[in-house]
């Protein structure tokens, strides 16, 4: 019996060491392959929430291995188990519209008036994220501004595809705007807001409402580090942070991949450039170039791309792509002169840094009133840490208020 005991623990220490080893390995090459540049915010911090982030990860996908859940099921677990308690200044309430699950905020402070609303969507590359990763973000919005925040609960790829996010975002939309009485909302004051993935699905509401004489007009659209093309994934902002935490060059290219057909065999295609025919990223590159960038930005390194032919097998996979409710960056004049009021918060360390840009400087030339908010030490995922306690950033708490005060001026 004790033989057997004795072996029992040599094999539970063989497996815990061996399981640490595998742990420490994938955080030494993760840690290896990425980039911490000189002149970022809190550099040590991030690096711990980097490793973190990793030594999930790695679990995910021993978990997936031995048959436990999928690795995407384990990671969205684990963002999510952090619960908040009760706000003593807001009311926060669980709904459905219609199919759509939301999380609405409430301030419970009387007010003599009607008060803005502002429509969240989280951000998450489509596949991750929830409405209760954002809950401290949601919760800051509406006490600090006094508006009511919907938080919108969309269904995540890769199990369901495109246009699922951008469909519930849309719906959950349109029934608040036609039942906002019930809110205390003024329904010259609505807002649509989203970092990152969410921040594409804002702007992707927000030209499809563009023409709606049925409906409020929104008031503005708040966009931080949005993602909005999947054209060039060179620009220069993906060359100068591929390898800068919290978002690769690679895993921007995957997400949309993900969000797009739940299939990302065609990756290496789309980080090259060639999946698009060229004939056609030519007509885009008035709107999707690196020469629309201000020369600023290119200090830190940039090489200029050579346009690759396209298979015709991939560009039909692709091709959904070009379609504005997928790339708001590639809708037409027509439909970003009617935009509202924006503001964008773009960051330096981050490889969606240039789609901020881009869209900035395509709503100045159509007339659009826009604020811009540039995070100089600033990265990708930022903002969604701010009154996080340890995990807070000093630039990102900058960037919340900047947000706040462009609410409060509506």
């Amino acid at each position: 019996m004790a033989a057997i005991y004795t072996i029992l623990v040599l094999f539970l220490a063989v497996f815990v060491a061996g399981f640490i080893l595998l742990i420490m390995g994938a955080i030494n090459f993760d840690v290896s392959n990425s980039e911490i540049p000189p002149g970022m915010n809190q550099p040590v911090k991030l690096r711990i929430i980097h490793i973190i982030l990793i030594c999930i990860a790695v679990v995910g996908k021993i978990v997936e291995k031995i048959g436990i859940c999928s690795k995407i099921n384990f990671v969205r677990y684990m963002q999510g188990v952090r619960t908040l308690g009760a706000d003593q200044k807001l009311f926060i309430k669980d709904l459905c519209f219609g199919n759509v699950p939301v999380r609405i905020y409430q301030p419970k402070a009387p007010s003599s008036s009607q008060r803005r609303g502002v429509i969240f969507f989280h951000g998450g590359g489509w596949t991750l994220g929830s409405v209760d990763t954002h809950e401290n973000l949601c919760r800051s919005l509406a006490r600090e501004s006094d508006s009511v925040v919907v938080s919108v609960g969309y269904r995540l790829a890769p199990e369901h595809k495109y246009p699922a996010a951008y469909e519930d975002c849309l719906n959950a939309t349109i029934h608040f705007m036609r039942n906002i009485e019930h809110y205390g909302v003024d329904p010259a004051r609505i807002s649509v807001c989203g970092d990152s993935a969410g921040g594409n699905l804002a702007a992707a509401v927000s030209q499809t409402l563009a023409g709606r004489s049925d409906l409020p007009k929104l008031r503005a659209q708040i966009l931080i580090y949005p993602h909005l093309q999947a054209l060039d994934f060179n620009l220069p902002s993906y060359q100068q942070n591929q390898g800068v935490p919290l978002l690769f060059r690679e895993r921007a290219a995957f997400f949309a991949l993900q969000y797009l057909n739940g299939d990302a065999s065609h990756m290496e295609e789309v980080l090259q450039g060639s999946h698009i025919p060229v004939d056609i990223k030519l007509n885009y590159m008035k709107w999707v170039s690196a020469d629309n960038i201000p020369e600023k930005f290119k200090a830190r390194g940039y090489k200029p791309h050579v346009l690759l032919d396209c298979p015709t097998a991939v560009y039909e996979t692709m091709k959904r792509f070009c379609e504005p409710s997928l790339c708001p960056l590639l809708a037409e004049d027509a439909v970003i002169q009617q935009l509202p009021e924006s503001f964008i918060l773009t960051c330096e360390y981050d490889v969606l840094r240039d789609d901020g840009l881009l869209y900035k400087k395509r709503l100045e030339d159509n007339g659009v009133r826009v604020t811009w908010y540039h995070l100089e030490d600033g990265f990708h995922g930022i903002i969604s840490f701010s009154n996080s306690d340890w995990m807070s950033f000093s630039s990102g708490e900058r960037g919340l208020n900047n947000i706040v005060n462009f609410l409060k001026s509506l």
